[in-house]
């Protein structure tokens, strides 16, 4: 039986958004940035917190992720571009907000994958209501720019 040919895979947009984001330490944030660009494809990562109502409604979470996504070249600043990653960073922040409260408090770590054509946004941390009841949410975006 021939053996199938060996392709290069592009590596998975989504996957390295998410994997970016679970990150425990910078270390391993800059090896996994490294590799990646070395395949082509742009990393960012941002980290913010502070209650539901200080991230979704005032729009801190999105402009956090524009910022991290353009000063890093993992996006163009243009109009196309940032629609992609306001759109993406809702999507993703659907995993994160749902079934909230607004004084619940976040702790969260974005991590954002781009090969210039698609972005994926990824989303994960902690939320409380109070310090016995911290558990962890994630969510994932992927747009076309």
């Amino acid at each position: 039986m021939p053996e199938k040919s060996q392709k290069h895979e592009k590596p998975s947009l989504e996957r390295t958004a998410l994997a970016l984001a679970l990150t425990e330490n910078r270390e391993k944030e800059n090896e996994l940035k490294k590799l990646m660009l070395s395949q082509n494809i742009y990393c960012a990562v941002t980290e913010l917190g502070g209650t539901y109502s200080a991230l979704q409604p005032t729009g801190k979470l999105t402009h956090s992720v524009i910022s991290a996504a353009i000063n890093t070249g993992a996006i163009q600043k243009e109009p196309k571009a940032i629609h992609a990653v306001v759109h993406a960073t809702l999507e993703a922040s659907n995993g994160i907000f749902v079934h909230t409260n607004s004084n619940a408090s976040y702790a969260l770590k974005v991590g954002i994958a781009s090969d210039q054509d698609w972005i994926a946004i990824a989303i994960f941390g902690r939320s409380s209501l109070h310090a016995l009841s911290e558990h962890c949410r994630v969510g994932l975006g992927y747009m076309h720019i």
